[in-house]
């Protein structure tokens, strides 16, 4: 998700939806700022990803399953070389044009909803009220597992 303050810069935030049988629904995410700068990235890279992913590795404490849609970035040779290099991850791609399919985009939505009416004063206000809402997500483990309702698809394991 990437959301644009008036002239001053821009947000990027990458997250995970997390499930285990058993437990709450967890979100994991990172944000980075864009200031405009000349030579400056706008969007996050595959190190970003990669040191994303070993967070949530330490945070969950287990091995990880990532469902991942076609981003550029998540498909790139660069990103393949840090998923190979971590033998705790096993990443499932998503079908092409399937957003109905990642709970994430669903966060990103709830987060985004009401922003285009905002008024802020700066890149770092924006930053503030985006990680303001995240964490009120964070703290509403209802409302992720409805997230990953919404998809529909079964995250519960099949009895032997």
């Amino acid at each position: 998700m990437a959301v644009s303050g008036k002239g001053s810069g821009r947000v990027s935030v990458a997250g995970l939806v997390c499930v285990r049988p058993g437990q709450r629904g967890r979100l994991i995410y990172r944000t980075r700022t864009h200031r405009g700068r000349k030579g400056e990235r706008r969007s996050f890279a595959e190190t970003d990803y990669a040191a994303l992913l070993d967070a949530a590795h330490q945070q969950l404490g287990g091995p990880v399953v990532v469902i991942w849609d076609n981003l550029n970035t998540h498909v790139s040779a660069a990103m393949r070389e840090l998923v190979a290099a971590r033998d705790w991850l096993h990443v499932i791609r998503l079908p092409a044009y399937a957003p109905d399919l990642n709970p994430a985009e669903h966060v990103w939505s709830h987060v985004k909803r009401g922003l285009g009416n905002l008024i802020v004063h700066g890149v770092d206000e924006l930053v503030a009220v985006v990680k303001n809402r995240l964490r009120r997500i964070q703290y509403r483990p209802e409302l992720i597992d409805a997230f990953l309702a919404h998809t529909g698809l079964e995250l519960d394991p099949a009895p032997p």
